[in-house]
């Protein structure tokens, strides 16, 4: 593994770094799952899009800049090292559209992904359902053939950004006589079709990030069946590698906050502290450690590797890390934590992080079973 990012990313490093400085919104953004801080972010996103930096690692003709994985890990150092806005699109972005790279036809790339670039849509995730959470071969929502396409019902909940969101993604049983990961396939359908109904959860900050999604008898065309029908299991597991592992949240996040709670040590740390400065300090090095592994597997990637189970591995990192970094910092603070509200916001987010793209529970067995070569237990 070569740890020198060359010239090229280096100089790209730095006209990412211009652009920030030069762009960057004066005062952050509305929540975005408020409908104001929703279109203040599409406005973001346009933005960049027009600079082709929405989504550097794509083709030219998609809105990219075809570069390489290195480079846009080099994009998003930079991106959180500058406090940048979250990304609206992250659904679409980050885990549909590798999906649809590996997986989707070129007419569905071509029809998709340049208005994802745009944020013209933003996707929702529709996988969770009340009795199909981590277990997501659990789910019992149907999909029943009719004329040139199919018709969806079921409930799906949790679906992360559908309250702003123009369309979804997950999975349906269109076979219910199929083994459990069998007769599952892959759609892509529109929040304002008719028979959809987006119902928001409230969070405990107010606001609504998520939703339940009531479908009764959803048409969809058969062009927006991802991959082929009753295949889903095996095309919903590349979405879930890509939200575990690479593409989701990459080093950079960690970086940026790592080395926030480091100026904060400087700032407040008392020095005779020794044990929180040793979670400073862990916390620090962690955040590299999943630097230099994530390094490790764009290495792989380019000489022409796959990202299979490990990405199990990559997901128990940054989401263990998240909550030692937020929880260290309020520590730090201590009762002043209360007022800290970029502090506090994100330790709450960070909680949920070993929850979502599988529960941690589930990524230890997967790592068990599928890396260590453990038996089942019992």
């Amino acid at each position: 593994m070569d740890l020198d990012y060359g010239p090229e990313a280096e100089a790209f490093r730095a006209e990412v770094r211009d652009w920030l400085a030069e762009h960057l919104p004066a005062e952050p953004l509305p929540s975005m799952d408020t409908a104001h801080g929703a279109a203040a972010h599409r406005d973001w996103e346009r933005l960049m899009a027009e600079a082709r930096l929405s989504v550097v690692s794509w083709p030219e003709q998609y809105g990219g800049r075809d570069a390489s994985l290195l480079e846009w890990l080099v994009f998003e150092e930079e991106y959180h090292a500058a406090g940048a806005p979250a990304r609206i699109g992250q659904n679409g972005l980050f885990l549909l559209a590798p999906t649809l790279f590996e997986h989707g036809t070129r007419e569905q790339r071509d029809r998709l992904l340049p208005r994802m670039a745009r944020a013209e849509d933003v996707w929702a995730q529709a996988w969770s359902e009340p009795d199909a959470g981590s277990d997501l071969a659990a789910v019992r929502s149907r999909a029943e053939r009719t004329d040139d396409g199919w018709l969806l019902s079921g409930l799906k909940t949790w679906s992360s950004r559908a309250p702003v969101a123009d369309r979804g993604f997950g999975l349906f049983r269109t076979d219910p006589a199929a083994a459990r990961h069998g007769g599952l396939t892959y759609f892509l359908f529109d929040l304002r079709a008719p028979g959809v109904e987006v119902r928001p959860i409230t969070q405990l900050d107010g606001r609504d990030g998520f939703a339940e999604l009531f479908l009764d008898e959803v048409f969809v065309p058969d062009s927006d069946v991802l991959g082929e029908v009753g295949d889903g299991w095996r095309v919903a597991m590349s979405t879930t590698r890509s939200e575990r592992g690479l593409s989701l949240r990459s080093p950079g996040r960690f970086l940026a906050t790592a080395a926030r709670l480091v100026e904060l040590w400087r700032e407040a740390g008392n020095p005779t502290d020794t044990a929180l400065a040793d979670r400073v300090t862990d916390g620090w090095i962690t955040a590299r450690a999943y630097q230099l592994r994530t390094l490790a597997t764009v290495t792989r990637l380019a000489d022409g590797g796959g990202l299979a189970a490990e990405s199990s591995v990559d997901k128990l990192i940054w989401s263990d890390l998240d909550v030692a970094l937020h929880e260290t910092a309020l520590d730090l603070l201590g009762a002043d934590a209360e007022l800290a509200g970029p502090w506090t916001e994100g330790w709450m987010f960070a909680l949920a992080g070993q929850i979502y793209a599988g529960t941690n529970e589930i990524q230890r067995g997967v790592v068990a079973q599928r890396l260590l070569g453990l038996p089942r237990g019992r």
